[in-house]
């Protein structure tokens, strides 16, 4: 769906069916010069130029209610999630050495798991996409599918940062599944 947003105070000629030129609010106006020199009065505005007629045109702004396509609806729902987990563990793997404990029958465990991939995907995906088109992920709407893809990248920052900390910290990454070191 699109709304319309009109420009105020702007002019616009349209030359052909499609093409819409932008002209200045106010035409420039030289006066008392046309007398001192003949050149000066043939000097007019841009939009003077043309034959056509001048008439108001209003933009188009396309709405929040961007499609995303299932995969986009997807990774808003699941994005939503995985990013807050992440920086959950982060901050408990940065304040203890380990992530989160396994949880009951290694539910909370598998989350965490789960949700770091997820981050990895979507930031994947997002690369993929810029390099292919030059742009990252839509903004989906409201523009929930653009902040999911910038926590991400956030995300992955700090993956990176506790990492070399825990590493200098604590001199060890702990493993996926529990081991001696942490929950074992």
């Amino acid at each position: 769906m699109l709304s319309t947003t009109a420009v105020p105070n702007t002019s616009y000629v349209t030359s052909g069916r499609n093409r819409i030129q932008r002209c200045m609010p106010k035409p420039i106006k030289f006066q008392g010069l046309s007398s001192a020199h003949p050149s000066l009065s043939r000097l007019r505005h841009p939009c003077l130029a043309s034959k056509a007629p001048l008439r108001k045109v209003t933009l188009c702004a396309l709405s929040n209610e961007e499609d995303v396509g299932a995969a986009g609806t997807a990774t808003i729902g699941v994005g939503l999630v995985a990013v807050p987990v992440v920086c959950w563990s982060l901050l408990v793997l940065k304040n203890t050495g380990c992530g989160l404990p396994p949880g009951p029958g290694g539910s909370l465990g598998a989350l965490e798991g789960i949700s770091y991939l997820v981050v990895l995907a979507i930031v994947g995906w997002s690369a993929f996409t810029k390099s292919k088109t030059g742009f990252g992920l839509s903004a989906g709407p409201f523009g929930l599918l653009g902040a999911v893809e910038g926590f991400s990248y956030l995300a992955l920052l700090a993956m990176i940062v506790v990492g070399v900390l825990q590493l200098l910290n604590f001199g060890f990454i702990p493993a996926p599944l529990p081991s001696a070191q942490c929950f074992g």
